[in-house]
């Protein structure tokens, strides 16, 4: 049995590597309905059920946590890139059905549900876990020290024993690594669900193995969600009462952008069901001069029905990635959207976010004291890297030649349990000391 596991957690697609004996990587392999698959989905579901004595809350995750809240959306509590309050102070906790339940509480309950629906392999967990986190953690401020308590906190209740942090990007640099022959400079993209990642890494192959210099990071926390939230901005808020006005003591004023700023961040759906906030949403409705739209906002809150929305989304997104244009279609709750996205529109909507990600590249860059033509190979990871103008700003900025990529879903979590079988682990760790009990 292998001594370590890598965990990639994401805040859309979790994946668990551990090594071989042979030395390879494999993957923790789930099987949902006639599909297999390693990337499980970060979701989870809370329900109640009747008790013997009193009701009993029962918990899913991945697509089966999708199921049961499709299936009972009214009365399902689902969570949904719940890492983006990985290091946000300002949550404390949040109520599922009376019970308080705190970040940890709420990450512990997804892993074990992972690791029951893993099947066999993870009846026993090793003692020590190689964990990977971003450069920068989602949120405006965010608490990096914060958010790898609370880590350490949640998987110590799963029995690992010895906890490493190790950056996302580092990990994906040493898993590409281990396929090169010669001395490379490598820039990595890691693209994830809520944060860009970048590492600029030196490797240098020798006889007992690949050794590397870390010679830069940078992180901003623009990734997949933001592009689904350009998506949702442009499309689905106009007809959801974004820009409508409303009747406030004889003035005209704009309907609050909060409201769907946060309705487009996925990770902040749940917050939105609170009766606070549903009821500041009907007083709005009723001195808006287009009530129906907000009624529409209502309905898809109170009817739980953001999956739907996401899924759609997300598809139309994904077509873009090889097609021109892009059926976006979407209907649920009362809501019926069926218009064509063109993907020189979502370029240009994503264009300043684009612009950031190229700073964070700049700044790399300068981190390490390199230009661009210093670098050997660019190595992208992450479902984010289809995007073509993603892929085109590398091309044109280190020549199409250089810009590589595969395995693109699990190369970070096979580079962490590789690195997790490291003697010297501790070179490759955010932090110096790692947890142990």
């Amino acid at each position: 049995m292998s001594s370590c596991i890598g965990i990639d957690f994401g805040t859309t697609n979790t994946v668990l590597a551990r090594r071989r004996p042979d030395g390879g990587v494999e993957p923790a392999r789930f099987e949902h309905g006639a599909a297999g698959f390693s990337a499980f989905r970060s979701v989870l579901s809370f329900w109640q059920e009747d008790g013997e004595w009193a009701p009993e809350t029962r918990c899913e995750a991945g697509p089966w946590a999708i199921d049961a809240f499709i299936e009972y959306p009214t009365d399902t509590r689902f969570f949904q890139s719940f890492k983006t309050y990985a290091a946000n102070p300002s949550f404390q906790h949040t109520s599922v059905y009376g019970k308080r339940h705190y970040f940890e509480d709420i990450l512990a309950a997804f892993f074990e549900q992972v690791r029951a629906r893993a099947g066999t392999g993870l009846e026993r967990l090793p003692p020590r876990l190689v964990l990977g986190r971003p450069v920068k953690f989602a949120g405006p401020t965010p608490d990096a020290a914060l958010a790898q308590r609370r880590y350490e906190a949640a998987f110590a209740r799963l029995g690992f024993t010895e906890i490493h942090h190790v950056m996302e990007p580092i990990a994906a640099a040493y898993f590409y690594a281990h396929k090169q022959k010669t001395a490379s400079t490598v820039l990595v993209g890691d693209f994830g669900g809520g944060t860009s990642d970048f590492s600029i890494v030196r490797f240098e192959p020798g006889p007992r193995g690949v050794h590397a210099y870390p010679l830069s990071f940078s992180g901003v926390g623009i990734a997949g969600d933001t592009f689904d939230y350009r998506i949702i901005d442009h499309v689905v808020a106009p007809i959801l009462g974004k820009g409508a006005k409303y009747k406030s003591f004889e003035k005209l004023l704009d309907m609050p952008a909060s409201h769907y700023h946060n309705f487009a961040r996925w990770s902040d759906l749940c917050l939105m069901r609170s009766p606070k906030t549903v009821a500041e949403l009907k007083r709005l409705a009723a001195a808006s001069l287009e009530p129906e739209k907000i009624g529409k906002l209502i309905a898809l809150i109170e009817g739980n029905a953001a999956y739907t929305l996401y899924k759609a989304v997300s598809e139309a997104k994904t077509r873009l990635s090889h097609e021109d244009t892009a059926r976006l279609t979407f209907s649920a709750a009362g809501v019926d959207v069926d218009t064509i996205v063109a993907r020189r529109d979502f370029e240009s909507w994503i264009a300043k976010d684009l612009d950031r990600i190229n700073a964070c590249i700049d700044e790399a860059l300068r981190m390490a004291a390199l230009e661009p033509g210093t670098i050997d190979r660019v190595f992208l990871t992450g479902g984010t890297s289809f995007v073509p103008a993603v892929r085109k700003m590398f091309a044109d900025r280190f020549g199409a030649a250089k810009v590589d990529s595969g395995d693109e879903f699990v190369s970070i979590a096979y580079g962490l349990a590789l690195i997790g079988e490291d003697e010297d682990i501790g070179r490759w760790t955010v932090q110096e000391n790692p947890v142990r009990s």
